[in-house]
Formats: structure tokens, sequence, C-alpha cells
């Protein structure tokens, strides 16, 4: 793995501002968010230019290929390095060639934003909004009912970069007791979560024996992504769009939001 550059410098930048309150205005500086275009480049071949957080970028490529249907599978990516150049960087993906044959015949361009999963696409006709079951094991019949206000309570004191800048989204992977065993932050809803399948896949973890705890709303793409590599269930701290909602009903995902203090409301039981 080559993450030399991912750290707190360069996934934060000190800028001067301005402070006002009431009648009295002092000049200070502040932390801000880094937000680097990225590209994804599958074989030699780019694939996808995404907005992000330079950080665990190896993971948010791993994460990506699996979650947007390039690979199937971790082993179908051979090789993954970065290169970094002044203000963006290159993530360089190796996959099989079956792989790379597949996505080859498939491939479409894209053209990405920090709070867009569609931009690029040619046509609605493009658009993938329908979701095969998951495989979901018994996870759902263990989870502790607790678990999910566990995972709101714990998340807050994980989110390193939120509490510098205030401007990024945490994605975090949850046990069936609500405990927190990754967290992944980006500029980019989607990128955090690309990040932390990235990670669970790098460690070679099941997907299905853990859930996604997340620090935005649960838009289409989000469970989307997360219907195509098994997770049995979402929980989010803002609301759920009716897409999101139908999608997770398609695949079995059981869908909580609101998750708070310790209550939720379940937009769609597995």
């Amino acid at each position: 793995m080559n993450d030399s550059l991912d750290t707190e410098t360069h996934t934060t930048a000190t800028v001067p501002v301005v402070r006002h309150r009431g009648q009295h205005a002092t000049a200070t500086t502040d932390r801000i968010a880094q937000e680097w275009p990225v590209a994804i480049v599958c074989n030699g071949i780019s694939h996808a230019v995404m907005m992000c957080s330079p950080a665990d970028l190896e993971a948010f490529a791993l994460g990506f290929v699996l979650t947007e249907g390039i690979v199937e599978r971790r082993s179908d990516v051979v090789d993954i390095e970065i290169v970094w150049h002044d203000g963006s960087a290159e993530v360089e993906v190796t996959l099989v060639q079956q792989a790379f044959g597949e996505l080859k015949v498939k491939r479409r361009s894209l053209a990405g934003r920090s709070g867009c999963g569609v931009c690029g696409i040619e046509s609605i006709e493009l658009l993938d909004l329908e979701a095969d079951r998951i495989a979901s094991g018994t996870f759902l019949s263990t989870l502790d009912p607790q678990a999910v206000a566990r995972a709101a309570a714990g998340l807050p004191d994980r989110q390193v970069l939120q509490k510098l800048t205030g401007g990024v989204h945490a994605a975090a992977w949850c046990d069936a007791n609500g405990e927190i065993l990754h967290v992944c932050e980006d500029v980019g809803r989607h990128n955090a979560l690309d990040k932390l399948i990235g990670k669970i896949a790098f460690a070679r973890q099941s997907t299905q024996d853990g859930f996604v705890f997340l620090s935005s709303r649960a838009s289409y793409e989000l469970i989307r992504k997360a219907a195509r590599v098994d997770v049995p269930m979402i929980a989010t701290i803002s609301a759920p769009t009716s897409l999101a909602i139908n999608i997770a009903k398609q695949a079995g995902i059981r869908l909580v939001a609101f998750a708070r203090g310790d209550g939720f409301v379940e937009y769609a039981p597995a």
C-alpha cells in the first residue's frame, strides 16, 4: 500500500477567515477539508474522476470498483498504486484480464461530484436502479436491539476530520453489538462508503456480518452500492429518499434512518 500523503496535513488546509459575533469581527484562521480530483484508472484506461478527500485512496479505489460492479470480488484486483500530483491524484487499478474485458464491454463515462452519484451518465436508460436480493446470512437475527444506539453514540468521537473541519461525511462499519470497527471520512458521502467497503475488502472481512452507519441522508446510490456487496443493514443519521427505500426493499436490506440518541425510524424491514 502507498498512502504516504494520507495525513492530516493533506486532508485539511488552513485558511484566513474573519469571525463575526454580534458587532465584533476577529481575523483568525480556520481548518477546512481538502477536496481533490482523483482519477480511477483501470488497466491504463481512465474510468472515473471523483472529487474526494485525499486519504485512504487505495481503499477508495477498491471499494469503488466493487460497489460500482466493475469487479465482482476482491480477487479480481491484482494491484493498486497511487500516483500523486500537486492537488490531484491518480489511482491505478490493475484488474485480472477477464474483469478488464468485461469492463470494456460495459464501460461508461463518469464525471464525479462530491454530492452526486450519477453525474456523467449519458441517458436515463443507463441508470442501474434494480437490485438483486442480497445474501445476508443470519446477521439480522442476531442483531442487538441497542446496536444502532451504540453506533450513533460512538461515531462522533471517531470522526477526526469532522472535528477539525466540520465539512466531511463518515461511514462506519459496526458489528452486531453496535461496536464501531472501521470509520472512513470524505467530503462525499458515497466516497466515504466506498472507502469503508474497500477497507473491509482489504481486511478480507465479510460484509454480511455487520452494518453500515452513515453520518448523512440515505440516498439511492448509497443503498445501491451496499446491495452490490451484500451489506444487510444501513443506518443513517438523516432522512432516506424514496428511491433509497425502494432499492432497500428490492435488495432485502434493512434501512433505518434518523438514528439519533436511542431511537430511529425503520423504513425498510429486512
